[in-house]
């Protein structure tokens, strides 16, 4: 019963981390498409707490209730290859969440002001939303990948102990 119970809050917080990300890469191309700064600093400052209140708890749950259910089952992590990918994948995401946070951070630097003055720089905001845009595809494209590889379980590579 515990195995059951941690592998369905792994699945909730599958669905948490991966949803959010998904929505607001959709929410942040819906407030590019008005080219209003102001929509764009709302849009980025709602992204900016969904990932505090969804992305970043569902991450942490992710990794404990995974890890948990996987001892409770008795998986070697490190020398099964679809968790051992799975978990790199998930690493790989959240290096990628840096470089995201910290554009996030510019983005919304640069529109919070873009009421109060009549010019925008569109070229700085299209860097950096470009910017945004490659790394959210890592933050992305790693843990759908990962969830690809735990629903299938393919034969993949791992470590394994020696004796």
């Amino acid at each position: 019963m515990l195995y059951l119970a941690l592998k369905l809050i792994h699945v909730l917080a599958v669905i948490m981390f991966v949803g959010n990300i998904s929505v607001g890469v959709f929410w942040k191309a819906v407030a590019d498409r008005t080219k209003d700064p102001k929509v764009i600093a709302h849009t980025m400052g709602a992204i900016r707490r969904a990932d505090r209140i969804f992305t970043i708890p569902g991450v942490i749950l992710l990794f404990i209730a995974g890890l948990g259910a996987a001892a409770v089952a008795r998986i070697p992590v490190l020398s099964t290859g679809w968790t051992l990918w799975s978990l790199g994948l998930l690493i790989i995401a959240g290096l990628a969440f840096g470089p995201v946070a910290r554009t996030q951070r510019k983005i919304a630097a640069l529109t919070s002001g873009a009421g109060r003055s009549a010019a925008f720089d569109w070229t700085a905001y299209s860097r950096l939303s470009r910017l945004w845009r490659s790394w959210g595809l890592v933050a992305l494209a790693a843990p759908i990948i990962a969830v690809a590889l735990m629903v299938l379980k393919p034969a993949l590579p791992a470590f394994h102990a020696t004796r």
